[in-house]
């Protein structure tokens, strides 16, 4: 079935970026944290307790704030990046990318509960850790990405105002 065109226009407009975190909604995110997994085990590990406990987010979020991580607006309850905050995630973005993945985070819970079931012991599950934590770093000593991490500062730091 054909239909007859009556009218075409063209609209000009821009779209709009997405709405900056409050420190209501960094919590709500912060407890939601598992939506972005796609691994159904790992996504159902972490749907029950996100990043943190109730009791600890909001805590989290005063401590990044008060070691100049992120940026709180008194006012509007905004939540942004500091300088140092961006850059801290260049670095870690540059040299150890799982660090900024939720399913390692999925994954530590789930070896955690399967601890607290007696499906393997502390140390077991220790080892593990220490075992990855000991293979990262020493995966980042062996980088030299200390110029490119460089040029990342260069072109984050004209957007931040100098404290002097």
């Amino acid at each position: 079935m054909l239909l007859p065109v009556k009218a075409i226009t063209i609209r000009e407009g821009e779209t709009a970026p997405p709405k900056r975190y409050n420190s209501g909604s960094m919590i709500l995110a912060m407890e939601n944290a598992g939506q972005l997994i796609e691994d159904e085990e790992l996504r159902a590990q972490i749907k029950g307790s996100g990043i943190g406990t109730s009791a600890t987010r909001a805590e989290i979020l005063n401590k990044l704030v008060k070691i100049d991580y992120l940026a709180l607006n008194k006012k509007t309850q905004i939540i942004t990046p500091s300088l140092l905050g961006e850059m801290i995630y260049d670095v870690v973005n540059s040299s150890i990318k799982s660090l900024l993945n939720a399913e390692l985070t999925a994954s530590w819970e789930k070896g955690l509960t399967m601890v607290s079931g007696g499906e393997i012991s502390e140390e077991e599950y220790m080892g593990k850790l220490e075992g990855f934590v000991a293979r990262m770093t020493n995966g980042v000593k062996g980088l030299s990405n200390q110029y490119g991490l460089k040029q990342y500062f260069d072109e984050v730091s004209v957007y931040y105002k100098s404290k002097k």
